[in-house]
């Protein structure tokens, strides 16, 4: 699959060198343009900084190049490519966004609801109890919910019946890999982190801010939405959006758990190109759980494309508008990143952020896994990369960004 774009060139360079030599003389620079840029991936892929990781340039038309570099598999030698499957970490929950419209779509729910008309137990700020937490709070990261140390430590769980000889169950001194049969529902992580009794509550829950006015990053709050999303439209989360954006999207590749994936597919993972990971899944999912292909992930920035261009097909014209409204102001936030313009932390829609320089996307980074997906809607072209290793050195960091530059070249 990797090839395609390489053989339509070819075959139409045969086709036209009967007849136009115009054609002819850009079907020869566009396959000069396509060498010229795997060359490129292929020399940074070089410098040994990452296993394995897949890359793709799309536009609203389609895709325009992808491609898979190094191995899924160090030890076996089982090459990277665009079908390899692997987690793409927080660019999730774009996909939470998507869906919580979706349901608002349906009559399910509305943005502005408090959280509280949905759960079966109270989600309050301690400091500001009289102010209410809505589902827009959480889709912005205002709703002042905290990620606590129970959400490193409570949170990631084992794969089963996987060989863990000599591989760390501990990641960062932080992110504890708990046994694989003590993993809990949504509904048993959002209570016991939020409840004011849950046995994860403690008094980081919550920041010392009024819901609505400040924005702070919340991959729990991410969790909180998808949980509402399922006691809403009476469905889990991974069914709901599988029916409502997987399938109309052909995403055949795709899914939340490992049992909705071809296994023999999936990559490994690597917290440095010499230290292999154990496979592992979250009770929150939903906001960093998303495993899927470059060929798959390419169909889904093509959809937010044409989502941003009044032309998508799994949301209304009025609902993307929402999703890539802008939500926050500059009073949200107490300091503004504007020196990279690939976080997506300047602004935010629903679920899905902007870069001071009008950028919009997500990044995603958890153990063994480091991802990137943003589009221009200036020039309606984006791109992707899905990383199967973490970079722990400045010059990892350095390649990172290179091949990403190469990308926009």
């Amino acid at each position: 699959m990797k090839k395609t774009i390489l053989l339509l060139a070819t075959s139409m360079l045969f086709v036209v060198s009967c007849s136009v030599p115009k054609q002819n003389t850009t079907t020869v620079i566009r396959k000069s343009a396509t060498d010229s840029l795997t060359n490129r991936l292929q020399q940074l892929y070089n410098k040994g900084y990452f296993n394995g990781f897949g890359v793709a340039i799309v536009d609203d038309q389609g895709v325009r190049y992808k491609n898979g570099f190094g191995y899924a598999d160090q030890a076996a030698h089982k090459a990277y490519t665009v079908q390899t499957i692997q987690s793409i970490a927080s660019i999730s929950k774009t996909l939470v966004g998507i869906a919580l419209l979706k349901a608002q779509e349906l009559g399910k729910l509305r943005l502005d609801d408090p959280v509280n008309s949905y759960l079966p137990f109270e989600v309050i700020n301690p400091n500001f109890p009289e102010t209410t937490i809505t589902i827009r709070h959480l889709a912005t990261h205002t709703s002042t919910i905290l990620d606590n140390e129970n959400y490193l430590n409570k949170n990631y769980y084992l794969k089963p019946n996987q060989d863990l000889n000599g591989l760390p169950l501990v990641f960062d001194d932080t992110q504890i890999l708990n046994p694989a049969d003590s993993v809990v529902s949504l509904a048993v992580f959002t209570k016991e982190m939020l409840a004011a009794n849950g046995k994860w509550h403690n008094a980081d829950t919550f920041l010392n801010k009024a819901p609505g006015v400040h924005y702070e990053y919340s991959n729990t709050g991410t969790t909180l939405a998808a949980y509402i999303i399922e006691r809403a439209t009476g469905e889990p989360f991974d069914v709901f959006t599988q029916k409502h954006i997987l399938n109309p999207l052909q995403l055949k590749d795709s899914g939340w758990k490992f049992d909705a994936i071809d296994l023999s597919r999936l990559s490994r993972y690597y917290q440095d190109p010499e230290t292999l990971l154990p496979y592992y899944t979250m009770s929150s999912y939903p906001d960093g759980g998303f495993m899927t292909t470059i060929n798959d992930l390419s169909k889904y920035l093509q959809e937010l494309i044409r989502g941003y261009n009044g032309k998508g097909t799994i949301l209304s014209k009025e609902s993307y508008r929402e999703f890539f409204k802008p939500q926050l102001s500059a009073g949200h936030f107490t300091e503004r990143n504007t020196q990279n313009p690939y976080s997506e932390s300047y602004n935010t829609g629903i679920f899905i952020g902007f870069g001071y320089t009008g950028y919009i996307g997500h990044t995603g980074g958890d153990p063994g896994v480091m991802a990137m997906l943003f589009f221009d809607p200036k020039t309606s072209t984006g791109r992707i990369m899905m990383f199967n290793t973490n970079f722990s050195t400045p010059e990892g960091n350095q390649v990172f960004y290179q091949i990403w530059d190469a990308l926009g070249r």
